[in-house]
């Protein structure tokens, strides 16, 4: 499962609570093969992301979304360092214009890069050429400064269609969605958070999303 936090908690959220230091040392799952099996059709034909990967083992995936400020990254990359977790930062391409420093910084650190569209639009309005735009526009940004492309994808607002994932997999994307919301943006602190995130993960597999 997909567990996802807005940067600006994570830093906080990782010191509070020693449970989270011990659930992230178990490890970070993301291999593209068992994305391969979840990506599917949920009834009639509707198209949707991946939420979660199949594994016997007890592993999360942990991303960050980057869309507006840099303000924390050197914090986040710091507690990341000194626990050895690496995380998949989706990135914005207008994001990536503003903090390019902090794009390569991401990079050179060890942490997968992905595509979260060029300028955070509401892609479900977007004409399928549009979207292929929004894409393929953020994957450049990276590639020039990264040296690496990225084929993974997250729809802006968690918004999708058929229009918007057939985009993304005609270009060779896998979509990611996310299982576990942090809900950080809403003001809750370290604890509430943990507290929701704990219920949830009991008795499942889940990929997190930062």
């Amino acid at each position: 499962m997909f567990y996802i936090f807005n940067k600006q908690k994570i830093y906080s959220y990782l010191i509070a609570s020693s449970t989270v230091i011990i659930l992230l040392a178990v490890s970070i799952f993301f291999t593209g093969n068992n994305m391969e099996a979840m990506e599917m059709n949920a009834g009639a034909g509707k198209l949707v992301p991946i939420y979660n990967v199949e594994t016997n083992k007890q592993r999360i995936s942990i991303t960050i979304n980057c869309a507006w400020n840099a303000d924390d990254i050197d914090k986040i990359l710091g507690i990341l360092d000194k626990r050895n977790v690496k995380v998949t930062f989706f990135m914005v391409g207008e994001w990536v214009d503003k903090y390019e420093a902090y794009v390569k910084k991401i990079a050179d650190a060890g942490h997968e890069i992905a595509n979260h569209s060029d300028t955070h639009a509401h892609v479900n309005n977007l004409s399928y050429e549009q979207n292929v735009q929004e894409i393929q526009k953020c994957t450049e940004k990276i590639k020039k400064i990264t040296g690496k492309e990225t084929k993974l994808y997250r729809c802006p607002y968690g918004e999708y269609n058929d229009t918007v994932i057939k985009a993304a997999q005609d270009n060779g994307y896998k979509v990611i969605q996310w299982s576990i919301d942090s809900l950080d943006y809403q003001g809750l602190d370290e604890t509430q958070m943990w507290d929701r995130i704990n219920q949830k993960l009991k008795n499942r597999k889940y990929n997190i999303d930062a």
